[in-house]
This record gives C-alpha cells, sequence and structure tokens, in this order.
C-alpha cells in the first residue's frame, strides 16, 4: 500500500518531520512518500495561506495521478484541512484531512475534547472545521498556544514548553478526556506530551495514516457520484491553462 502525505507549505524541515511522524505508525507493507507544493506559503496560519495552499494541494494529487508510482490514499497534512473536498474530486482514491481524521479519532476514545493549536486566528478556523464537520458538541475548547507555526521547526523547546502548558490549562479547566493537536507540524510531539499531560493526546498526521489504510484496505475510495464527481473539463485560463479539458478518470 502506498501512502501520499502532502504537506501544503513549502517548508522541506516540516515535510520531513511529517514523513517521519506518518511511517513511525504506518503498518508492515504500508509505503510513505511526503510531498510539498512547489510554490505557496512557507507556513500556513490564515485563510490566505489556506487559499493558496490549496492549489498546492490538488497539484501534488494531480501529479501524482499522472505519474507511474500508483498511489492507494492521500493524507492533507495541515489542520485547516486546505483543499480537501477539491483532491477528492480529482481522485478515486480516499484522501484524508488531518482535522477530521483527528476530531474522529478523539470521539472514539473520549466524550469530549479540547484542541490545542498554534496562534489564536487559526483556532478560529478550527472552530469552523468542528461546525462543519459536526464535531462542535464534543468539542470543549479550542485553545491557542500563541506560537508562530515555524517556531516548531526553528524553536521547538520554547514551542513545546508553551504547548505543555495549554495542554496542562485544558486538562485542568475543561472537563475532557483527551486533547487534540491542531497542526500538522506538532506531528512528532505526541508520546512527548502524552508524557507530561497524562491524557491521550490526538495528532492527526498518524490519525489520518491510519484511517487512510483502514479505507484502502477495505477498497473504500471516494465517491464519483454527486458533488465529488470528477471535474467538467473545461477551458482554463493564465496560470492554469495547463489544466484545460483535463481527462484524470
Amino acid at each position: 500500500m502506498h501512502i501520499r502525505v502532502i504537506n501544503p507549505n513549502t517548508t522541506r524541515g516540516m515535510t520531513d518531520t511529517i514523513g517521519k511522524a506518518a511511517a513511525s505508525v504506518a503498518a508492515p507493507g504500508t509505503r510513505i512518500t511526503a510531498t510539498q507544493p512547489a510554490s505557496g506559503p512557507v507556513s500556513i496560519e490564515s485563510h490566505f495561506d489556506e487559499a493558496i495552499s490549496a492549489v498546492g494541494v490538488v497539484e501534488e494529487v494531480l501529479a501524482a495521478e499522472r505519474g507511474e508510482d500508483p498511489v492507494d490514499a492521500y493524507v492533507i497534512a495541515c489542520f485547516g484541512d486546505p483543499g480537501l473536498l477539491a483532491a477528492r474530486e480529482v481522485t478515486r482514491a480516499p484522501v484524508i484531512g488531518i482535522a477530521e481524521a483527528a476530531f474522529h479519532m478523539a470521539t472514539l476514545i473520549s466524550t469530549r475534547f479540547s484542541v490545542v493549536t498554534t496562534l489564536g486566528r487559526t483556532g478560529i478556523i478550527a472552530e469552523h472545521l468542528l461546525e462543519n464537520y459536526g464535531f462542535s458538541h464534543h468539542c470543549r475548547r479550542v485553545r491557542a498556544a500563541e506560537i508562530p507555526v515555524l517556531d516548531l521547526e526553528e524553536n521547538p523547546d520554547l514551542a513545546v514548553e508553551r504547548l505543555i502548558d495549554e495542554c496542562l490549562r485544558a486538562k485542568k479547566e475543561d472537563n475532557i478526556g483527551a486533547i487534540v493537536l491542531g497542526c500538522g507540524g506538532m506531528a512528532d510531539l505526541t508520546d512527548q506530551l502524552t508524557d507530561a499531560i497524562g491524557l491521550p493526546i490526538i495528532e492527526g498526521v498518524s490519525s489520518g495514516v491510519k484511517l487512510a489504510e483502514a479505507l484502502a484496505g477495505l477498497k473504500l475510495g471516494t465517491s464519483k457520484y454527486g458533488d465529488l464527481a470528477y471535474p467538467r473539463p473545461k477551458p482554463f485560463t493564465g496560470q492554469f491553462e495547463h489544466h484545460s479539458n483535463i481527462k484524470i478518470q
């Protein structure tokens, strides 16, 4: 089984971290490849960043679909799940967003959870996802450690310290059974934070990989009936002209 994990930002160190974390939980026989777009933001911390990165995500899926190395499932490794539905449109393979995956996993082991993310503004985006995915009634609170995403790579000791502090506040104040980490860049911190907090810590990249394995193993792919059918071929202009009248079925 081949799972392609796509880091929607363009920071190579984060892609490597995500790829290693994904490989560490993959079943024997599952091959993980981690990629990132050629262009886009170095981190994703706003709606604008997400809009730009979504194009890169779909480009990565299309490149894989046209390539000679078949992919059985995709994982979008950003907690905003940028480009998720568009990516599902262009492939029959399962496409998993790490936020949706983490929310599902959290509800399987606890009746209430909190999310601990990077910045307050991205916490609002997480709240939108909880509502859209139908998990708002399971989530007690979305908390922000107020750390820029790139600090996870560039200043990891301080970032982890702030994450631990916020997770401990969530444990004390939120009446929860688990904590969801709200950033793909936290993919390698699950064990460290679990030991420090004493609650189940759910991280989206690993959750996404295991759900992708399950769907691919069950031979369940993205439905091509309804709104996730392949896009209708049509002319595109300007920098997207290469997508004109594409045939991806």
